[in-house]
C-alpha cells in the first residue's frame, strides 16, 4: 500500500510539472509584437479616447464588424482605437479581403476623419 502511495505521488508530481517544462521551451507567438508595442510608438487600446464622440465611433465600427457574418473570428476581434476622430485598426485578420472590408466599414462611420489600417494578415 505504501509503495503504491509513493509511486502515485511521484507520478502525479511528474505529470504536473511536465506542462511547465514544455511551456518554458517555447516563447509566446506574440512575444515580438509585445516588444514592438512596449516602446510607446504604436497605438494600443489604452490610447482609446474617452470622449463621447470617439466612443460612439468605436462602437459603430465594432457593430458593423460583428454584424458581418462573412468575417472570421480574428476579424471580429480586431482592436479599434479612436482618438480625435482618427481610427487605428490593429490585429490579425485571415485575408486581404477581410482587411479591406474592415477598413471600408470604419471609413463609412460618421465622424471618422482618418483610418490608419494596421491590420495584419495572419500566416496560415
Amino acid at each position: 500500500m505504501r509503495r503504491t502511495l509513493i509511486a502515485g505521488t511521484f507520478a502525479f508530481a511528474l505529470a504536473a510539472s511536465a506542462p511547465l517544462a514544455w511551456a518554458g521551451n517555447y516563447p509566446a507567438d506574440n512575444t515580438g509584437k509585445n516588444a514592438r508595442d512596449a516602446n510607446g510608438d504604436t497605438m494600443t487600446t489604452g490610447d482609446q479616447s474617452e470622449s463621447k464622440g470617439d466612443l460612439a465611433i468605436t462602437q459603430a465600427i465594432r457593430q458593423k464588424i460583428i454584424a458581418d457574418d462573412s468575417l472570421s473570428t480574428n476579424a471580429h476581434n480586431v482592436k479599434i482605437i479612436t482618438s480625435g476622430g482618427v481610427v487605428t485598426l490593429r490585429g490579425p485578420v485571415n485575408t486581404a479581403e477581410e482587411k479591406a472590408k474592415i477598413s471600408a466599414a470604419a471609413q463609412h462611420v460618421n465622424g471618422v476623419k482618418q483610418v490608419q489600417n494596421q491590420l495584419e494578415i495572419a500566416s496560415q
